[in-house]
């Protein structure tokens, strides 16, 4: 059986993204840009899902937990023309959590714990943020929902969350994702061990 496609969406950007503050397991609501970007994401979707042969009324579609995937989701969703609420949620796919460092800026971070963050700049992905967890173990948590998918799914996740799952599926190495720029408004399509943008 071939392996389930995933159209991967990151959700639209929040007020803390723009100011360059990391959430992890925050839940900060889109704004304006991030709606608009949802709803892109939905409108980019109309056209790779027919292309795929996919009727979108007939797929799953999971999203991660927090706030501001489902809302990413919910705008989508309406943009394909089907019910926004009609979803599932995975708490797998939720982003990485960054401890003590949720609501910093990476200067702020260095400047509360030196130690962890230089450790951090030679192995971002064993090292975890202090009480938060490590890529290493995200990747493990997204390949468990990978594995979990029986069809082509269309989920609604997160920028760690994502760099995770390109190493859980051998499309990328650690030291390549761990600073990889994850976009919004776009749509990821992860299909035969590679990884192509839509934007």
């Amino acid at each position: 059986m071939p392996s389930p496609t995933v159209y991967f969406v990151r959700h639209g950007q929040t007020e803390w993204n723009a100011a360059g503050r990391f959430q992890g397991t925050q839940d900060i609501p889109l704004n304006d840009l991030g709606k608009s970007q949802a709803i892109r994401s939905g409108e980019l979707l109309v056209d790779i899902l027919a292309g795929d042969s996919h009727i979108p009324a007939k797929m799953p579609f999971v999203s991660s937990p927090l706030g501001r995937a489902r809302n990413t989701m919910e705008l989508l969703r309406g943009a394909l023309g089907v019910p926004p609420h009609d979803y599932e949620l995975d708490d797998r796919l939720r982003e990485i959590g960054y401890g003590h460092w949720e609501g910093s800026t990476l200067p702020q971070m260095e400047l509360s714990h030196p130690e962890v963050f230089a450790e951090r700049q030679i192995d971002k992905w064993g090292v975890p943020p202090p009480g938060g967890e490590s890529y290493a173990s995200v990747t493990i948590r997204m390949r468990d929902w990978y594995d979990s998918l029986i069809q082509d799914t269309v989920t609604v996740s997160h920028g760690g969350s994502m760099r995770a799952l390109l190493v859980a599926l051998d499309v990328e190495t650690p030291v390549g994702a761990s600073d990889l720029m994850v976009e919004q408004g776009v749509v990821y399509v992860f299909a035969d061990g590679q990884v192509t943008k839509h934007s």
